[in-house]
């Protein structure tokens, strides 16, 4: 079992995201892991449960947005809980976008159990 998530994990769980490294991403995830995507065809986004499923939909977000960034984050943990909020950029099949956004963790066993995504965008 590993310690308690900290947010030093999240600040090395963000820099796998900006290093489009989807192997150190799954790492800090469970084996049953669940991406809950920020849009999809359902009201919680498209999601994404296991490893393997979880994997495709992080490769997903990177083909979508070669370039994709996520700066300033700033997380908080409560207990099995956390937070971390970012500025998402990137430039995908309509041009370049800019979101301010959140996920919303459930941790269990020192690692991420679910990451669910919510953002609010930039329009025009």
């Amino acid at each position: 079992m590993r310690g308690q998530v900290t947010t030093q994990f999240l600040d090395e769980f963000a820099a796998a995201w900006n290093r489009h490294d989807v192997e150190a991403v799954l790492a800090a995830m469970t084996p049953d892991c669940i991406f809950r995507q920020s849009a999809g065809t359902s009201p919680e986004g498209a999601s994404c449960v296991g490893q393997d499923a979880v994997r495709q939909g992080v490769q997903s977000v990177f083909i979508t947005f070669p370039d994709a960034r996520w700066t300033g984050a700033t997380h908080f943990i409560a207990g099995d809980r956390g937070v971390s909020e970012w500025v998402f950029t990137g430039t995908g099949p309509n041009g370049y976008i800019e979101v301010h956004g959140c996920d919303v963790f459930t941790f269990r066993d020192g690692l991420i159990a679910v990451k669910d995504s919510y953002r609010k965008q930039r329009m025009g």
